[in-house]
């Protein structure tokens, strides 16, 4: 059960940016950056799939409408988000549970998901959240399973409005890759890279994957 007492921030940075946020990240190519993200992860009929930070649901929504067979859960712990969450599931008839909890604190069992995803999440986290995060993201991999990141790509001062428009800078510090990429070693995974970076309207990003080794 998630700490409602805990602070965090929301998907949209402020409560009352979060109507504006879909729109926006629609508008500004983060629908069709979420797709290359997909790609990555080689998505088959049977796996298990975790979406952390899952917002207002737009990621676990595309990988249950692309692929059907594959069991998806939704993690946040901002309530609002959630609820439209639900609300866009439901309305096209998909079967996603929406949890409410931290991604530094996982409520599922260890080897449970064969991957899990993160996009436009990471730099919310201070940087002692974001090494729980991978840990915890380590713990409920399956032998085998892998860790897809999508995130804004450091340094912060080469992002453009609307990066700042929902978020302080300091939030989009601590997003360089040489970063990134030992917090997945220190975290236990078994290999990582970044895979690439694009930019978007709202500036660069980055697409990171983190592997765990077979049994």
């Amino acid at each position: 059960m998630a700490d409602t007492q805990r602070t965090y921030l929301p998907a949209a940075g402020k409560d009352w940016a979060l109507p504006f946020y879909d729109p926006f990240v629609r508008l500004f190519g983060g629908d069709s950056a979420k797709k290359v993200l997909l790609d990555h992860a080689a998505l088959t009929s049977g796996l298990r799939v975790l979406d952390i930070g899952c917002g207002t649901g737009t990621l676990a929504v595309l990988i249950k409408r692309l692929h059907p067979a594959v069991s998806v859960v939704g993690l946040d712990p901002d309530p609002k988000a959630l609820a439209r969450a639900r609300h866009k599931a439901d309305r096209e008839r998909l079967a996603i549970p929406f949890d409410r909890g931290f991604s530094d604190q996982l409520p599922y069992a260890q080897a449970s998901f064969d991957r899990v995803f993160s996009s436009f999440m990471y730099h919310h986290l201070p940087h002692d959240e974001k090494e729980n995060t991978l840990r915890e993201v380590r713990r409920v991999l399956r032998p085998g399973g892998s860790f897809h990141l999508m995130d804004f790509a450091g340094p912060h001062e080469h992002h453009g409005l609307f990066a700042h428009l929902f978020h302080a800078g300091e939030c989009l510090q601590d997003n360089d890759a040489s970063a990134i990429l030992d917090l997945f070693r220190q975290s236990g995974f078994t290999s990582s890279q970044k895979l690439s970076e694009r930019r978007l309207i709202f500036g660069p990003i980055a697409y990171y994957q983190a592997s765990v080794g077979p049994a």
